[in-house]
């Protein structure tokens, strides 16, 4: 069974949920929403960005209807992204992501990339969380300097900070800014999508014999265990399946050690410090990818 930790504002979240990002084609985003309800998943994470929100709705409604989930068991996240930073954009945005949802309230609420007028938009956000129609907010991608600078000139401080955090990129020192900070360390792309050699890494592939499990297995275990939320993706219900048997061994010290230097101290995925990243960012937003439902 998935365990909850709790965030700052004594919201209980699980543990481990399950990410949508990259599953375009909405009747297969409703689908892998509705096996991940039936495989135990209650966390669910989107973004406006990912052109998807509608599809999780209807999982989220048709799953409400058959009895499958109650709504208060779940805890659905979504982001705002860079266009929809500012006051009165992150307001108008969060209006559309609800209706999309179907939802009369989110559990979290994120700013996606601390790019654009954040400053604003979490304005906005700290008086959605004050009226009760977000339990909690956070923000993505912010390094820890960014992060502590948003601490230090806010009125509520944000919940969670969702980074990429595999064995590659393991951000020992960021993950100890946040815990002083009281901020909740949640991980994208855990496995990094297998680049650089993730499931072929030595290390992990010994560990996993070590314990009888597969090595994304042991890399879930592995952020759990230093309380980090993780949100692994798959439209196979059985690699879903197999992403939550994490629950019933726990990795020793010396497979901690392990796994710690193998840290390459870089990120695989995202580096909001080039600018090629940032160009890569922005001309996102004049061309999305999507499919119909």
């Amino acid at each position: 069974m998935i365990k909850n930790i709790k965030l700052s504002n004594d919201v209980e979240m699980p543990m481990e949920g399950f990410g949508v990002f990259q599953i375009t084609n909405l009747a297969q985003c409703k689908q892998v929403v509705m096996d991940a309800f039936e495989t135990g998943y209650r966390l669910i994470d989107t973004a406006s960005s990912y052109q998807n929100e509608e599809a999780v709705g209807a999982a989220i409604k048709e799953a409400l209807t058959r009895g499958m989930v109650k709504r208060e068991e779940l805890f659905i996240t979504t982001k705002a992204y860079i266009q929809e930073m500012g006051y009165e954009n992150l307001k108008e945005a969060f209006a559309r992501s609800l209706e999309k949802l179907g939802l009369e309230y989110l559990d979290l609420y994120l700013v996606h990339m601390p790019l654009g007028d954040y400053y604003g938009a979490w304005r906005a956000m700290e008086e959605l969380y004050e009226e009760g129609k977000i339990r909690a907010i956070g923000v993505c991608n912010f390094d820890s300097a960014r992060l502590m600078d948003l601490c230090y000139n806010v009125k509520i401080r944000p919940m969670v900070n969702q980074i990429e955090r595999h064995p590659h990129f393991q951000r020992i020192e960021e993950l100890a800014v946040m815990k002083k900070l009281g901020i909740q360390p949640q991980g994208w792309a855990p496995f990094a999508e297998g680049l650089k050699g993730m499931f072929t890494e030595p290390v992990l592939q010994e560990v996993a014999a070590k314990h009888g499990k597969t090595v994304a297995q042991v890399i879930l275990r592995w952020e759990v265990q230093q309380d980090v939320i993780v949100i692994p993706k798959s439209v196979h219900k059985e690699r879903m399946e197999e992403n939550t048997a994490i629950w019933d061994f726990e990795l020793d010290s010396e497979d901690m050690e392990k796994i710690r230097e193998i840290d390459k101290k870089c990120p695989s995925m995202l580096d909001c410090s080039k600018p090629s990243e940032i160009d890569r960012l922005y001309d996102y937003l004049n061309n999305p990818v999507l499919t119909s439902l």
